[in-house]
Parts: C-alpha cells; structure tokens; sequence
C-alpha cells in the first residue's frame, strides 16, 4: 500500500495503452467478495488467458480515502471500481477514468445503449465520457431472516410495529439478538433502513426528495426518523448500532446464527449459495463443519401503520473504470468492459447471485447454483424479478453530504442526542449546502 500511495504522475493516458489481450493489471474494489472476484477472473482467463488480473478488496468505509490517493499517483490500480452515487462515484472520479464509449461501440456495435441497462450507462456517462462499464445492478428495501432460527421456534416474520417488538422479546429470551443494524461509519446501510421506513409512511417522498420536489426536512422524514427512534428504543434494534458497522460485524454476527433478522439488499443473495456462504463463514472464523443458516427474504415490516407496502428500490451499483495512466490500459478496458456487456461476464455475474447483470437477457441458471436450501429458490427467484422491474432510485443522485446527514441524523436519534426534527433539519441543510 505504501507503494500504491507514492508518486504524482501526470494523468494522460499513455501513447499506446500496451496489449489488449496480454498484460498484468490490478483491480480494486469494495465488492464482490473474494470468492465471487475469483470466480469473475477464472471466468475472464478462458477466454484471456493472458491477461492476469490481481483483486484487491478494500473495506467499503476506507474506499474513497484509499482510491484517491493512489489514483493520483504513478501506481494506481489499473481497474477500480465506482459506485452511481455517493463518496466513490462515477462522476467524483471522472477525473482519473479512461473513456470506454469507443471499446463498446467496438464490442457491442453502434447499438451499445439498446443491449445495456439504460439507467446503467447514464448513470456513469460524464460529460459525454463514459467514464466506466457497469456489470451490475442492486435493489434494496427488504430484509433477510435466518429460517432455521423461525422455524426452531414456529414464529413468523413480522408485519407490523407490534409483531416487530413482540418477536424480539421472544428472541431476547432465548438469548439471541433480534434485528441488527450497524450505524457506525461512512458506508450508510441505515439509509436504506431510513428510505424504506419513508416509504412506508408516504410512497414516493424518498423518489421526489431526491428530486429535489420534496424537502429533506418534511413531516415524512420527521416521521420516519421517529419511527427509526422507536425501534431502538422499544426493543427492535439491538443495542449498539451506533458502535459496529454493517460490514463485518452485522454481517458476521448474522450469518454465524447470533441474529435472526438483517436489512440487507438483493446482493446478499450470495449467501443463499453454499459455496459464498462457506467462505463468508470461513472468514468470519467459524469453525468448519458448522451448519449452514438457510436465509430467507423478506418484507419490511408497516412500521408506520399506514398498510403502505414497502417495494424494492435499486440503483446501477458497481462499474469498472479504467485508469487513464494504466501502462496496461488496453488489456484493463478487455477485462473492465467484459464483465458487464458479454454473455460469460453476465452469466458469472448473475450465478455469483450477488448483482443483477445490466446485459439485456441476462439472469441466473440455477442449474449451475447449489443453494444452502433448495426451498429458497422460489423467494430469490421472486426477489430477482422484484428487482428487475424495480424503478424507483435507491440513492442515485444523493450528494455524498446529504448522504453523511443522514447518517448522522440516525446516529442522532438512536442513541437519543438529536431529535427526529433536528436531524431532519441537518439533512435539509446538507442539502442546502450540496445544491441538493
């Protein structure tokens, strides 16, 4: 790393961008988890054999402090991944992409736009640049239960507030968590906790607060964040959501049986896979052998009482850019522009079951897939086609300091030093401040 961070190097591309199909290049990313990247290279070097891609995953939180400096050095990575919106988004690092428009046109015809995820290529075409390829698409707005720990005590999820808090207590008593939620760090899970509560309480004022149409300080935020406070305070959230983050410790306590109940988006179908729950258990140091949890999807609860259902939101989410000074930039735009836009990058992609590929036709074969339960396969092949006609954004536009205020606000008002107003009003100023 100490390498990675040295240097200063102009930005200009280098003359001849060296070899498309033979080369060294390094890949950073938050996602996918190593296992699925190694599944990804394998896939690419049957096809490019010569082209050998290095994975470096970075913990979400520290993604756009770490890129940043190493993109304006001389020994960046040669691939890095952005995100539609936020801290480490397409358009904050335009700067330091290389243009792949001329690499798909080149792949897919003239025609690219048609066989893409629309919403995909618009999210990461910067003044006229499109500045990196995405190869997946994420939804968000459910939560995930641990059926075996239901069915150990014939309970059901929860439907409402009442259910909710009920439950818990009976998962207290058996000496288990109940709902976990980290708010700590920058990576904003409890957005999604946040937005789903809103749309509850009124359909559409999350789509329309992003639109700029609706203020971030309305009754509908007011009352969302109240909502989000009651819960950490009748029962529901376990204590000490302001002290973990998301990832690893909500993820870890979750998917080694310590908590029933999770909000995580369409990504975490990965680990309805035996192969991606084994290594994630693996890495959380569970010993080996240990039963694997059968997890299972599930809807938000009407936490507002309004009988407002919640629906999936979904946003394009990760993308490959290429670096601009990369002394391998040809072969890194083969490996860049080949997840997401050729039919063996879509079918890895959709078979790690963790993003939605935005190639048009694309989708999982469960043939090829072994599911911890086989009972399972219906509910992710519902959440699957959830996701698909899914057309409100998840965050696509929100300013990174909107974002952050957020955040705080939910800090604010689970451990009781803000109220659900003033929270509200410091999003409203954050987004003041961003334009926004």
């Amino acid at each position: 790393m100490s390498l990675a961070l040295t240097g200063c190097g102009s930005q200009a591309a280098p003359s001849n961008g060296g070899s498309a199909t033979k080369g060294a290049i390094n890949w950073w990313s938050w996602t996918p988890d190593n296992d699925l990247a190694a599944r990804e290279i394998a896939a690419f070097n049957k096809q490019y054999p010569n082209i050998k891609v290095t994975y470096k995953k970075v913990p979400i939180d520290n993604y756009a402090a770490v890129l940043r400096p190493a993109l304006s050095s001389s020994s960046g990575p040669d691939v890095f991944s952005v995100n539609a919106s936020g801290a480490f988004s397409g358009k904050t690092f335009a700067a330091y992409a290389y243009d792949l428009t001329p690499a798909m046109k080149k792949l897919l015809g003239a025609d690219w736009k048609s066989k893409i995820d629309p919403g995909s290529t618009k999210a990461f075409t910067i003044n006229g640049r499109l500045v990196a390829q995405t190869f997946g698409r994420v939804g968000a707005g459910m939560m995930w239960i641990n059926q075996d720990i239901f069915n150990k005590y014939n309970l059901k999820p929860p439907t409402n507030m009442a259910e909710w808090k009920s439950l818990c207590a009976t998962f207290r008593s058996k000496g288990l968590g109940c709902f976990r939620e980290g708010l700590s760090g920058t990576a904003g899970f409890v957005v999604d906790t946040l937005h789903s509560i809103a749309n509850n309480v009124e359909p559409g004022y999350w789509t329309g607060a992003l639109a700029g149409k609706r203020k971030w300080d309305d009754p509908t935020m007011v009352k969302s964040l109240q909502i989000l406070g009651d819960m950490a305070h009748n029962g529901i959230l376990d204590k000490g959501a302001t002290g973990i983050l998301q990832y690893p410790d909500v993820n870890n306590a979750f998917l080694s049986g310590k908590v029933p109940m999770v909000q995580m988006g369409t990504w975490y179908s990965q680990y309805a896979t035996v192969s991606s729950l084994t290594a994630a258990l693996a890495g959380a140091g569970v010993p080996a052998g240990t039963k694997h949890i059968s997890i299972m999807p599930t809807t938000f609860p009407d936490v507002a009482g309004t009988g407002n259902a919640v629906s999936l939101f979904a946003d394009p989410d990760v993308a490959q850019a290429v670096n601009a000074k990369s002394k391998n930039r040809n072969a890194a735009v083969t490996f860049a522009i080949w997840l997401g836009s050729t039919k063996p990058g879509a079918e890895v992609v959709a078979n790690n079951m963790d993003e939605l590929p935005v190639l048009q036709g694309s989708g999982p074969d469960f043939t090829k897939i072994t599911l911890v339960n086989k009972a399972q396969q219906p509910a992710l092949v519902n959440v699957i086609a959830q996701l698909a006609k899914a057309n409100e954004p998840r965050n696509l536009g929100l300013a990174d300091q909107t974002n952050q205020a957020i955040i705080n606000a939910a800090q604010g008002v689970v451990n009781g030093t803000k109220s659900a107003k003033d929270g509200a009003a410091g999003v409203a100023a954050a987004a003041a401040s961003a334009g926004q």
